[in-house]
């Protein structure tokens, strides 16, 4: 019988949501939904020291933000919490009691100070067969001795015991079988007793283990550690029911070698982080691309093409053709450049297939920070957005583009009066408003019929008149067709307009 597919998405709530880890959860969704599966999202707050607070709920604002939806969770509840591991710490202590009565686990009990002295007395020392005798643990010390300290509470851990030189099989399904041999892996620490918490090594196999997790799909920076994992699975008898490994391609920076960093968005204007961070305990602000503008689909089509192709071409895709196309057989064993400026071309597309309307409403927003929007009707305020938003990449850029559909000039670029208002231009500019006024109908196509016809019949020159209209209407020589602007506006405050420039735009002299 076929294995059902649950995936999990297991971030730890130490801070935002790095971009990488948006991918993975974006992956394991596509994964799970494509097969009819389960996506669970699981909080790995193993690490007490680290904890920061607000960072679980920024993660589950961030998922629901990119319509990356959870079935099973803190939040959604589910059969196989709690979804917190620090709520699991009973089910942990079985599986640590179990390991060590089956003596595949031990007990150190060496302090900080201790294990650094060992590490500058042997170069490259590492806690394993050919040293763990030397150290202060329970293979190593008297049964006496070991009930003597643990009576007295002294602080330890809980090693896993390797064995040494054997070859360790990790299945992934993109970059096939990898062989590591066990002699390069120290004895991780699977449990401390200082906080009663495993560490993510030992949890993590529990909770994937009990959580029925069939496929583990993580970052490529988690690949060393599989045969760990491999050889815990086999240490708990679980060897049955190991998940399949899926390890993806690392983001790189958009120059140079190594990972993607929060200091290449800082260093190069873009942000690293689905959503704006406000650290609590430094107070700084680290930038969102929900605040920076972008479309919650634009990014998740952005980051489903950094590691995966659909084996042609295409570029643009919905989450549901996502789901459809999404295979591991074209994920990209190599790590994927991350090219911020074609996240801003994505951002751009998505706008551009907005419907104007749609789009409108969501511009309300930043209008409302200049002007009321109930001043104008939700078709005129779609309609003005319409004729630039190909002029922009984000939603708050509209404002620029289009602030004449709402506010009348009160300045006039310099640049282009010392270019196209020439001593003839004002009373060029009265006989124009006399050809508008007698135009009945405004439409762009016949005001444009018209009014190149006028040009052309007194032998004006196109471009400064053209020009010398734009500039009174729109303040600056700038913005889409000009008879489209016109049609908007409509002709009363067209003429206005006009007027308005004939009366306050002075000539300047070159």
């Amino acid at each position: 019988m076929e294995r059902k597919v649950r995936v999990r998405f297991a971030p730890s709530p130490t801070g935002p949501l790095h971009i990488g880890g948006v991918r993975t959860a974006l992956y394991n969704y596509l994964f799970a939904r494509q097969h009819g599966g389960t996506m669970i999202l699981r909080i790995e707050d193993t690490d007490s020291t680290r904890f920061v607070p607000g960072a679980e709920d920024y993660i589950n604002e961030a998922l629901q933000w990119l319509g990356i939806g959870i079935d099973e969770g803190v939040r959604e509840g589910g059969n196989y919490g709690p979804y917190k591991q620090s709520e699991r710490r009973d089910i942990y202590r079985k599986y640590v009691k179990q390991l060590l009565d089956d003596g595949k686990a031990y007990l150190a009990f060496d302090t900080p100070q201790e294990l650094e002295a060992k590490r500058q007395e042997v170069a490259n020392f590492q806690y394993d067969a050919s040293t763990r005798l030397q150290m202060r643990n329970s293979l190593s010390l008297p049964a006496n001795e070991v009930q003597r300290l643990l009576d007295a509470g002294e602080k330890h851990v809980v090693r896993f015991m390797i064995e040494p030189n054997r070859d360790v099989v990790v299945n992934d399904l993109i970059r096939g079988v990898v062989t590591i041999n066990s002699s390069i892996l120290d004895d991780k620490v699977l449990y401390k007793s200082a906080d009663d918490l495993p560490t993510y090594h030992l949890a993590n196999i529990v909770d994937d283990h009990l959580m029925e997790v069939s496929h583990v799909i993580r970052g490529e920076e988690w690949l060393p550690s599989a045969p760990l994992h491999v050889l815990l699975y086999e240490a708990l008898g679980w060897a049955d029911t190991m998940p399949q490994f899926v390890h993806l391609p690392l983001l790189l920076k958009p120059d140079g070698k190594g990972k993607l960093s929060k200091r290449d968005g800082d260093r190069l204007g873009f942000p690293v982080f689905p959503l704006e961070w406000h650290d609590p305990k430094s107070g700084d602000i680290s930038s969102g691309y929900r605040e920076r503008g972008y479309l919650p689909q634009a990014v998740v089509n952005f980051l489903a093409l950094l590691g995966w192709n659909p084996g042609d071409d295409r570029e643009m895709f919905t989450m549901d053709e996502l789901i459809k196309e999404f295979s591991f057989e074209h994920c990209s064993k190599k790590g994927a450049k991350f090219d911020f400026e074609k996240g801003k071309w994505f951002n751009h597309e998505y706008l551009m297939n907005m419907a104007d309307d749609e789009l409108a409403q969501v511009f309300k927003p930043v209008l409302a920070q200049h002007v009321d929007p109930a001043q104008f009707s939700d078709e005129y305020i779609a309609q003005a957005v319409g004729l630039v938003k190909s002029r922009v990449n984000f939603v708050h850029e509209l404002w620029d583009q289009a602030r004449f559909f709402f506010v009348r000039p009160e300045e006039y670029a310099e640049k282009d009066i010392r270019k196209r208002w020439k001593p003839e231009t004002p009373d060029i500019m009265r006989a124009l408003i006399e050809v508008l006024r007698g135009i009945d109908d405004f439409t762009s196509q016949n005001s444009e019929e018209i009014v190149l016809g006028w040009i052309k019949e007194h032998e004006y020159h196109m471009g400064n008149v053209m020009n010398a209209f734009r500039l009174t209407v729109v303040g600056e020589c700038k913005g889409p067709h000009m008879f489209d602007i016109s049609q908007l506006l409509g002709k009363d405050e067209t003429i206005a307009r006009i007027e308005a420039g004939i009366e306050n735009i002075h000539l300047i002299e070159n």
